[in-house]
C-alpha cells in the first residue's frame, strides 16, 4: 500500500494546548508505543532509502518496511506490514528479501522510539483523516532526542481536507512543517550534532516529466530549508542561516527556471511569498559577510550588535503566521498536484529535454551579458550574476539526468567553471551592496568601513571575474 501524510512539529506546551482544545470531534485513543529500528553496521538500508522497524503497542507487534524518502512534510512512501511475535525481524516474504538485497542476515537494532500516541479519526465531508499526536523520545545508547509531532493521514476522500485540518491545528498552536521521519531522527542521533545542511542531489530519471521533476526538486529544497531553520532554532549559526537562504534562493531559481510549465495563479503567489521570505534573511546574511571582512575592531562591535538585531528579526519572520502558512500552502500545492492533470505539452515534456532548453537559455544569457565585465556597471554585473546563479542551480538540479561517464566528467568541469565565475561575481556584489548596508546601519563613517568596499579590492576582483568568465565560455557544455 502507499501511505500519504502530513507531518507537523510543535512544542510540548503547544501539544498540551491542542489536547485541551481538542478540535478533532472525539476523545482520542491513547497508546504507549515502542519502536525498534534495524539496519546493518554500515547502514545499508538507510543508504538505499529503506527503513525497517518493529513497533509494539500493548501486546501487538507489527513489522514495517518502508521505501522512499519522505520529504517536506508530505510523505508518499511504499510500505509493507506484517504481525510478528517478538523483537526479531521476520524476512519470509520474498518481496521483502529482494528489497533488502541480502542485508537481512546483518541486521541489528540501532535505536528505539518511545512515544505516547493520541489518535483520532476525523470525518470531514467525504474525507476521513487519521490524526496521531506523538509525544516521546528517540533513544540510542546514552543519547536521546525529543519527539513532539502530529501526523495527519488521509484514509479516504479529498486530501484538501487534510490541509484544512492542518491550518486549524496551526490556529490553536504554532506548528512547523516536519521533514524528518522518526527513522531519520534516529540516524541523526547516531551521528555528529547536526548543523548547517547543504543541498543534495534529487533522484530523477530521463523518463520523468518536467513537472514531476519540478515537484521532487522543490520538495528537496524545502527539506533543506526546514533542516537549516531548525538548526537556527538551536543557535544563531551563520552557516545555518546561509544554507537556509541558499535553499530559498535555489527554490526561487527553480520557480524562475520552470515558470513556463505553469499557468496557475497559485504558482505566482507562492513565488512572491518565497521572494518575501528570502528577503527577510538578507540583512542578517549581509552583516555576517561584512563581519568576516571587517578589519577594524571599532567596526566589528557595532556590526555584532546589528547582527543580534538582524537575527532577532529573522526569528520573528520564520515563526510568523505568514511563514508557517507558506509552508503548508506550498506543501499542499506540490502534494495534490492538480496541475499534473493538465494536458499542456510543456507539462508532459521529458525532464531531460526541458533541462537542455533551460541550460541553453541561461548559458546564452551569461555568455552575452558577461562579455565586458570589467567596464560594465554594477547593475549589469548583478544581472549576469543572477543568470549565472540560475544556470548553476539548474545544472545541479538536473545532474542525475546526465550520468554517463563522459557526461558526468563534463558536468564536473562545467560546475567548477560556474563556481569560479559565481564566486567572483558574488564578491563584487558584496562590495557593491556594502555602502548602502553600512548607511542603513549608520556605520558609514566608522573606522574601517571603507575597507569593506575598497577600489583596490574591486579592481582585483574585476580582473579575476573576467578570467573566470573566459574559463566558463571555453568550458564544454555537458548537455550538448
Amino acid at each position: 500500500m502507499q501511505e500519504t501524510e502530513l507531518k507537523l512539529e510543535l512544542s510540548r506546551a503547544g501539544a498540551g494546548a491542542l489536547l485541551k482544545k481538542n478540535p478533532f470531534g472525539s476523545s482520542p485513543t491513547v497508546l504507549q508505543q515502542r519502536s525498534i529500528y534495524f539496519d546493518t553496521p554500515g547502514w545499508d538500508l538507510s543508504k538505499r532509502g529503506l527503513s525497517l522497524r518493529i513497533r509494539q503497542s500493548g501486546n501487538e507487534r507489527i513489522q514495517t518496511v518502508k521505501a522512499g524518502d519522505g520529504s517536506a512534510g508530505s510523505f508518499a512512501r511504499e510500505e509493507w506490514e506484517q504481525p510478528v511475535a517478538g523483537d526479531i525481524p521476520i524476512l519470509d516474504d520474498p518481496q521483502i528479501r529482494d528489497l533488502l538485497a541480502g542485508a537481512g542476515s546483518k541486521l541489528s537494532p540501532l535505536f528505539e522510539v518511545h512515544v505516547k500516541r493520541h489518535r483520532w479519526n476525523v470525518t470531514d465531508g467525504d474525507a476521513t483523516i487519521e490524526v496521531a499526536l506523538d509525544l516521546g523520545k528517540v533513544v540510542s545508547a546514552d543519547r536521546e532526542a525529543p519527539v513532539c509531532e502530529i501526523e495527519l493521514e488521509t484514509k479516504a476522500g479529498s486530501p484538501t481536507a487534510l490541509f484544512a485540518l492542518a491550518r486549524k491545528v496551526d490556529l490553536i498552536t504554532p506548528t512547523h512543517l516536519g521533514v524528518l521521519s522518526k527513522a531519520e531522527r534516529g540516524y541523526r542521533l547516531l551521528g555528529s550534532v547536526p548543523g548547517a545542511v547543504k543541498s543534495a542531489a534529487t533522484p530523477l530519471t530521463s523518463e520523468m516529466s518536467a513537472a514531476t521533476a519540478f515537484a521532487r526538486i522543490a520538495a528537496a529544497c524545502l527539506k533543506q530549508f526546514r533542516l537549516n531553520e531548525t538548526a537556527l532554532g538551536w543557535s544563531r549559526d551563520a552557516d545555518s542561516l546561509h544554507q537556509a537562504r541558499v535553499s530559498l534562493r535555489r527554490l526561487r531559481s527553480l520557480f524562475s527556471i520552470c515558470k513556463s510549465l505553469f499557468d496557475d495563479s497559485r504558482f505566482d503567489h507562492l513565488r512572491e511569498e518565497y521572494k518575501w521570505l528570502t528577503s527577510e534573511l538578507g540583512d542578517a546574511r549581509n552583516i555576517d559577510v561584512m563581519i568576516d571582512r571587517a578589519s577594524s575592531k571599532a567596526l566589528s562591535s557595532p556590526l555584532q550588535n546589528a547582527r543580534d538585531d538582524a537575527y532577532t528579526a529573522v526569528e520573528a519572520s520564520l515563526s510568523s503566521v505568514r511563514a508557517r502558512s507558506l509552508m503548508i500552502d506550498f506543501t499542499e500545492w506540490i502534494s495534490i498536484r492538480e496541475w499534473r492533470t493538465q494536458s499542456d505539452e510543456m507539462l508532459q515534456q521529458s525532464s531531460k529535454d526541458f533541462a537542455s532548453d533551460v541550460f541553453d537559455k541561461f548559458w546564452k544569457k551569461v555568455r552575452n551579458g558577461g562579455k565586458n565585465l570589467i567596464n560594465a556597471d554594477d547593475e549589469t554585473r548583478h544581472k549576469v550574476r543572477i543568470a549565472a546563479k540560475k544556470l548553476r542551480y539548474a545544472a545541479e538540479f538536473f545532474e542525475p539526468l546526465y550520468n554517463s561517464k563522459a557526461e558526468a566528467k563534463r558536468h564536473r568541469r562545467f560546475i567548477d567553471a560556474m563556481k569560479g565565475l559565481q564566486d567572483q561575481l558574488g564578491s563584487l556584489n558584496d562590495i557593491a551592496t556594502a555602502p548602502d548596508m553600512l548607511a542603513s546601519l549608520e556605520l558609514s563613517d566608522m573606522a574601517g568601513a571603507k575597507d569593506l568596499f575598497s577600489a583596490d579590492d574591486k579592481s582585483k576582483l574585476l580582473k579575476e571575474a573576467a578570467e573566470a568568465y573566459d574559463a566558463f565560455v571555453n568550458t564544454r557544455r555537458f548537455w550538448r
